[in-house]
């Protein structure tokens, strides 16, 4: 939310009491201290060109409610290097794939901080998990348990059956739902299955059993995550965001995701099957031996698993749900992909995984929905260590660091007609996101590129297969139409459709 919408919903709360003047002499304070330090602030540094700041918000009042798009409209007048002044956070925001290459190549180590932030502290067991721990060496062990026992190729490809049978179900439901010739909605679906194969690939079984209620909350979770704080960019008026409620709203997700987690490692405490090895399994004989080089608490456990359960479902599902968005408000794009998928398959009972690798148009879908819809739009926020030199310019340290994927991947020079979705673009191209092509960076790059990238595209392209292979889809009509062609967007770190996505399915009999 705006800052400006937040301040005048406060003025309103806080009219019939005292609070309002304790906020005013608050702000008082704390422009006297901006301007203090600003008169003693020593060298003047050769920063990037910066927009016109208000006193004492800075640039805050520019984001908007959707700052990747606000953003990439700035840097349209300011350049791929830009400085903002949020409250009394100096904030580079990245807008071009070149700086892009500088900050995760030439000056990866410098750029691979991350900044301490309300929500992931309170939401996060204080940055003990691995998308937002401080980069460091337990940051480096973390992430290697996570690569090695969930995340390599080799355990993708071991988990296949668990996405095999987990799609199936969604197929068998969706199938007994068109029985009664009625939209369904689809988002609800997709982020169950979303969760249920995370589920059996960590736990080895379906442990969540309320889709409904784990889809919610983990959505919660990942717009809150970049909810606007005062305490984040106005430390002195820290206090504001108890009263506004985003604290309460921070230990409430909390709670629920805490009591889930600590569930799930107790019961898997008192199982103790010998045969049974899991990720949760490894996780707790790692914690008993000594062989680590640091201390694994139950804290680091269930942060851990905070990050592949929620992020992995909903990446996932938000991914889905937009490129089956678009193949609805595409419908030669959605001809084409059915024709790929049906030809590769035949008249098999099964779609396979060695049918997918030869579906080289649902690839593209699949590349062009992450372009166009990167589901992280400014990545994770970095933070600087030191100060660096990049682009002619002087970057301060603990500058915190915006790569804005959203426009970069809308950058006329590298895409014609960057805002359609155009799938066959990228036929014939050698653009991709698992190599080192700046313009296309839905997973982030360098120290900090996102790990779980192979798990991910193989659940996206195991359930789309089966969607597209075992149905027509139909637009709905009246109200769900509107809701089914609506674009609008729903800001946090992950960015998801604002209206559910109701379509009607049609059974497809080979």
């Amino acid at each position: 939310m705006a800052l400006v919408a937040m301040l005048n919903q406060l003025v309103q709360e806080m009219q019939r009491s005292t609070l309002l003047n304790l906020f005013l002499v608050s702000l008082l304070f704390l422009s006297i201290f901006v301007v203090f330090s600003l008169s003693k602030s020593g060298e003047k540094l050769k920063l990037p060109p910066s927009p016109t700041r208000l006193p004492i918000i800075g640039n805050l009042h520019q984001l908007g409610k959707l700052p990747h798009r606000s953003l990439q409209a700035l840097s349209k007048t300011y350049g791929p290097l830009m400085l903002l002044h949020l409250g009394q956070v100096p904030t580079l925001v990245i807008s071009s794939a070149e700086m892009t290459e500088q900050i995760m190549q030439n000056h990866d180590e410098v750029f691979s901080g991350r900044p301490e932030t309300t929500a992931a502290n309170i939401l996060l067991y204080g940055c003990q998990d691995i998308a937002f721990a401080p980069y460091g060496e337990l940051w480096k062990q973390l992430r290697k348990i996570c690569v090695v026992e969930l995340l390599s190729l080799k355990r993708v490809q071991q988990f296949q059956y668990a996405r095999d049978e987990e799609v199936s179900e969604l197929i068998n439901r969706i199938r007994k739902a068109s029985l009664d010739e009625s939209p369904i909605n689809l988002s609800e679906m997709l982020i169950t299955t979303a969760s249920n194969i995370m589920s059996r690939c960590i736990l080895g079984e379906k442990f969540i059993e309320d889709g409904d209620w784990y889809g919610e909350t983990s959505r919660r979770f990942m717009v809150e995550l970049m909810s606007f704080s005062f305490g984040d960019f106005f430390p002195s008026l820290r206090w504001i965001d108890t009263l506004t409620g985003f604290i309460a709203r921070l230990k409430a997700i909390f709670a629920e995701l805490d009591g889930f987690f600590d569930q799930l490692i107790e019961d898997h405490k008192k199982e103790c099957k010998p045969n049974k090895k899991d990720f949760v399994d490894i996780l707790l004989q790692l914690q008993n031996k000594t062989m680590l080089d640091f201390e694994l608490t139950r804290n680091n456990l269930k942060a851990i698993l905070q990050d592949m359960f929620i992020a992995g479902t909903v990446t996932t599902s938000t991914t889905m749900e937009w490129l089956m968005t678009e193949l609805a408000r595409n419908p030669s794009v959605m001809e084409k992909v059915q024709k790929e998928i049906r030809s590769v398959v035949g008249n098999k009972a099964r779609v396979d995984v060695n049918d997918i690798y030869q579906m080289d148009y649902l690839k593209c879908v699949i590349k062009e929905t992450l372009r166009l819809h990167p589901v992280a739009p400014l990545l994770v926020p970095r933070e600087t260590s030191k100060q660096v030199e990049l682009g002619g310019y002087q970057i301060p340290a603990q500058t915190r660091v915006f790569v804005n994927a959203f426009a970069i991947q809308r950058d006329p020079k590298f895409w014609e007609r960057p805002d359609e979705f155009l799938p066959d673009r990228f036929e014939d191209n050698s653009v991709d996101f698992t190599s080192e092509d700046f313009q296309f960076v839905p997973f982030g790059g360098g120290r900090r590129r996102c790990p779980g990238q192979a798990f991910a595209v193989a659940s996206l392209e195991c359930v789309l297969a089966n969607l597209l292979y075992w149905f027509d889809w139909k637009l709905p009509s009246g109200n769900a139409l509107l809701e089914a062609l609506d674009v609008s967007e729903v800001y946090g770190i992950t960015v998801c459709k604002k209206a559910p996505l109701y379509l009607l399915p049609v059974p497809y009999s080979p």
